[in-house]
This record gives structure tokens, C-alpha cells and sequence, in this order.
């Protein structure tokens, strides 16, 4: 599995979890549990459970996506001096 690292807790609160935008269907297997947790807390807020599960991947992938440009070298700054 090779070396492990903690990342910090960015997932919000499952009432965070309904936001909209543009959506793509898709068909996946989840595990009981986890579908039993996303539905009981969808009806403590009387939202669909599917959207609850939709904004965490979104922001989970929002949290991973590479930047749109490379990191500066820092050599600007230097020249400047």
C-alpha cells in the first residue's frame, strides 16, 4: 500500500451537503451503510439523499483538483531585488 499521510478534515457537515449545479447520471454501488447513513440524515433535513452523496464528491474533487497553473519558481521575486 506504501507510505500513508493524514490529510486535514475538510468534509462539512452532512446539512452542508445540497448544492446546485449542472449534473451528469451515473450508476454506482455503494455499501448499505452508507446509504442508510446519507438517508437518515437527508430526512432529518427533508433533502433527497442523492444530493447529500453528489456535494460530497463535488467536494471532495474540488479539494484534489490540480491547480490550473504551475507553482512560481520564485525566480520574479529575485530578479526584482
Amino acid at each position: 500500500m506504501g507510505r500513508l499521510r493524514v490529510i486535514d478534515d475538510f468534509l462539512p457537515r452532512p446539512d452542508e451537503l445540497v448544492f446546485k449545479e449542472d449534473n451528469v447520471k451515473v450508476t454506482m454501488a455503494l455499501s448499505k451503510s452508507s446509504v442508510d447513513f446519507f438517508k437518515t440524515e437527508a430526512k432529518k433535513y427533508r433533502i433527497p439523499y442523492q444530493a447529500m452523496i453528489r456535494r460530497l464528491v463535488d467536494l471532495y474533487a474540488s479539494q484534489h483538483k490540480k491547480p490550473l497553473t504551475t507553482p512560481s519558481t520564485g525566480r520574479a521575486k529575485a530578479a526584482r531585488r
